[in-house]
């Protein structure tokens, strides 16, 4: 029986809010394509999820994947290129492999990784950006519909962008290049944007806890919004990507 329990997942923010950390937190086993190199502080950490350390494994797709025999946690590819980008994808969709989500740190990132091999240091051309939008394009949705693809074991798929105040709105959006920032939140079920608040103390000043809050409906300040019927709420506090998929699909399982 095809298992409908999936989720194809754009989060933004700031530097540093805890973009990849969240990542993190969804079903294990889990691939990682690293492209700002922030997945080598996830290893060692405690998983909320289970409680245990992190175990890490890399993977260098000149090969196939490795066995998930029980000794690591999560995969990651190191992306320089733009290559290894379209590498992996041929692994994931034409050999077995033990994944079950898939996290891209960054999307951002990577776009610079795309129009880099398209121009290197020169500047772009009106043609060249048709070009670095059909890449793109193909990328992140042929990424997205791993978790889709009744013979691919993914079903949670998790794109990791920087934000940046978007035209003349100052709206924060993903930020991204060229036309596709438009088209990319539609291909999503969900699209959240992360930020730390301080929260008020017992009297009710801003003293307490620093806690990560994850907005995922529609507004005027923030790219975000949802498909779920409202499952999620306005904003998610202290969101986990393993309890968003609760959430949405009560049965989960784990």
């Amino acid at each position: 029986m095809t298992d409908y329990r999936t989720l194809a997942m754009l989060v933004h923010g700031e530097s540093k809010v805890g973009k990849t950390t969240l990542a993190a937190t969804a079903p294990m086993p889990l691939l990682a394509l690293d492209a700002e190199g922030g997945w080598k502080w996830i290893a060692g950490t405690k998983n909320p999820n289970t409680g245990e350390p992190y175990r890490r494994v890399d993977w260098d797709p000149m090969g196939p994947p490795p066995e998930y025999d029980g000794t690591w946690d999560f995969c990651v590819v190191n992306v320089q290129k733009w290559k290894t980008v379209l590498d992996v994808y041929r692994w994931l969709t034409q050999a077995p492999h033990p994944f079950v989500s898939l996290a891209v740190d960054s999307i951002t990132e990577i776009q610079r990784r795309c129009r880099q091999n398209i121009v290197g240091t020169d500047a772009m051309q009106m043609q060249q950006w048709g070009e670095l939008l059909a890449q793109m394009e193909g990328v992140i949705r042929g990424y997205r519909d791993l978790a889709n693809d009744t013979h691919n074991n993914i079903n949670t798929v998790v794109f990791i962008a920087e934000s940046k105040e978007r035209g003349k709105s100052q709206k924060i959006s993903p930020s991204m290049q060229g036309q596709i920032i438009t088209s990319m939140p539609y291909w999503m079920d969900v699209v959240g944007y992360l930020y730390p608040e301080r929260m008020p103390d017992e009297n009710g000043q801003p003293n307490g806890p620093i806690v990560r809050r994850l907005v995922v409906e529609q507004n005027d300040e923030v790219e975000a919004g949802n498909r779920v019927q409202g499952r999620l709420g306005m904003v998610v506090d202290r969101p986990n990507i393993l309890k968003i998929l609760k959430k949405i699909y009560p049965d989960y399982p784990g």
